[in-house]
């Protein structure tokens, strides 16, 4: 019975050798944010209706386009002398490492109604403190 044990031994070991050879060399930290922002372009579909088109690399995930999108209808919506946003949507895709996001927002002086609400000049803090640029 001792002698089975003995040879098993060696196999386990040899099996998590393998397991162990698959792991990365270096472990990924999840902390290190370094995104690359390529570009904003804006459509006005309206006096009160934008459309954000922005691309990106690095992203971690959707939220980090949808805030990229979001930083730069504030930032037009202050220079369009408009004082709140409203999100209504955003389409995000990623093909190759490569995000774009497409948002509509509409824009107004006084705080519209519905729970997506943005105040324009808050959102462009958040986004500098952030470090995410605006158009």
């Amino acid at each position: 019975m001792m002698q089975q044990a003995v040879h098993k031994a060696p196999i386990a070991l040899a099996l998590l050798g393998g397991v162990a050879a698959c792991a990365p060399a270096e472990p990924v930290d999840p902390a290190v944010f370094e995104p690359e922002y390529l570009g904003v372009q804006t459509r006005l579909l309206d006096d009160d209706l934008v459309n954000m088109f922005v691309t990106m690399r690095g992203a971690r995930d959707r939220a980090d386009v949808a805030a990229y999108a979001e930083c730069a209808a504030a930032e037009y919506t202050l220079i369009r002398g408009y004082n709140y946003l409203r999100h209504l949507r955003t389409n995000i895709d990623e093909k190759n490492g490569q995000w774009r996001g497409d948002a509509i927002y509409t824009i107004s002086n006084d705080k519209p109604l519905g729970l997506k609400t943005i105040d324009a000049r808050a959102a462009v803090a958040g986004c500098v403190e952030n470090k995410i640029p605006r158009v």
